[in-house]
């Protein structure tokens, strides 16, 4: 390992004891897009100028190959590129960046390898030079199929664009997930339904209905457009679950819905609280040791990021999770799935009894928030709809 890695923070507590570890994911990010939009807060750039394509390329090569200490003999279950626009890259520089992860890490033969597209960005050739280089799931940022909300949400596409590509993606792929969001500017129930209705028509195997949110440090919460008021957006989230229940896809995860057996792998092990390796500008890392578990971030500017890379140093940050903040950190993803998740799973993943959060367990159940059993914790479907208020009875406890 680099000498130039900061090295984990020294444990102030009772070392953690993993039997053994979790499955493991790679996360790719491409941080670039044409434009910024007005509610996006990722860590996402405006390409105002030609992309450093080749030079960052080879950094994320290079950033993988420093990590590799790290996980070393360990095999990757899934692979995720997101940005940004991962799709702005060209068929040749996603082919590289593949073939190099298959030479540094034990790739399972079924992996589930994902990327991002924006409809304002495909070309048939270029989804065909994807899915040679081994992308074998596609995730395109649909948002809406209204044009006049297109507009709103600052989308560079039409709506007969969006149709356009995802009639493309499905000449070159069989696993594709459409981006849809609702309670937009403007918008009624009768179109926040007919977005949906209208990407029915393709029979994607997944779907993802976000509602939207106006999120810290984006265009959106500086100047809040007019959003339609709680209970049209609850009325709107009831009716996109029974559409969508009604035509066969299931409802597992907050904001996800899938046809058997297409659920999201990659995602699946973020809520069921698995390790990944995040490499590229600002992405973030969850990795799990015998005795402890880290996180990273990566430097976020991407012309900061490829400095620091040449450098041997991508880390900007890094820190070990303490035992009381393993809770929280597991119910946020795992109270996610509407199933729930086994109680061993728990025990498994934080190296915790649930006896634990036994007071905490008691708080959510007693509010109706939360059922469980000798084999099971599952959120209600008040705890459903108040997602929130369960997460913070994990909160660790000031001391």
């Amino acid at each position: 390992m680099s000498a130039h890695l900061l090295q984990p923070v020294a444990l102030k507590s009772q070392a953690l004891n993993f039997k053994a570890l979790p499955p493991l994911s790679l996360y790719i990010h491409i941080p670039w897009c044409v434009r910024k939009c007005p509610y996006c807060d990722f860590n996402s750039h405006e390409a105002r100028d030609a992309l450093p394509e080749q030079e960052y390329v080879a950094a994320l090569i290079h950033d993988l190959e420093l990590a590799l200490p790290l996980i070393w003999g360990r095999k990757v279950y899934t692979v995720f590129i997101g940005g940004g626009t991962p799709s702005l890259f060209s068929g040749a520089s996603i082919e590289q960046i593949l073939r190099s992860v298959r030479m540094l890490l034990p790739l399972a033969f079924d992996a589930e390898i994902t990327l991002e597209a924006n409809p304002g960005t495909v070309e048939a050739e270029r989804f065909r030079h994807y899915r040679d280089a081994g992308v074998n799931r596609l995730s395109m940022g649909i948002q809406s199929f209204n044009d006049t909300h297109l507009q709103a949400l600052g989308r560079i596409h039409s709506a007969d664009e969006a149709k356009h590509a995802i009639d493309i993606a499905q000449r070159h792929f069989d696993n594709i997930n459409l981006d849809l969001m609702y309670a937009l500017p403007g918008q009624t129930l009768d179109e926040a339904l007919q977005d949906v209705q209208t990407a029915l028509t393709f029979l994607p195997q997944h779907l993802s209905c976000y509602h939207l949110t106006l999120e810290p440090n984006t265009l959106f919460h500086r100047h809040p457009p007019t959003l339609p008021d709680d209970d049209t957006s609850s009325d709107m989230q009831q009716h996109i679950e029974q559409l969508l229940a009604l035509h066969g896809y299931q409802h597992y995860e907050t904001s996800a819905f899938a046809q058997s057996d297409r659920r999201a792998k990659h995602n699946l092990n973020y809520w069921k609280f698995g390790d990944y390796l995040g490499i590229g500008a600002g992405a973030h890392s969850k990795l799990s040791f015998a005795d402890k578990i880290i996180r990273q971030v990566r430097y976020k500017q991407p012309q900061a990021y490829l400095q620091q890379v040449a450098a041997d140093a991508p880390l900007q940050s890094e820190n070990e999770v303490s035992r009381d903040e393993l809770p929280f950190e597991f119910m946020l993803n795992a109270l996610r799935l509407n199933e729930g998740f086994e109680n061993i799973l728990f025990e498994e993943r934080t190296s915790l009894s649930l006896l634990a959060i036994q007071r905490e367990l008691d708080e959510a159940a007693r509010r109706g928030l939360l059922s469980r059993d000798h084999q099971r914790i599952v959120p209600t479907l008040l705890g459903q709809r108040f997602l929130n208020d369960l997460l913070e009875i994990f909160l660790p406890r000031k001391k």
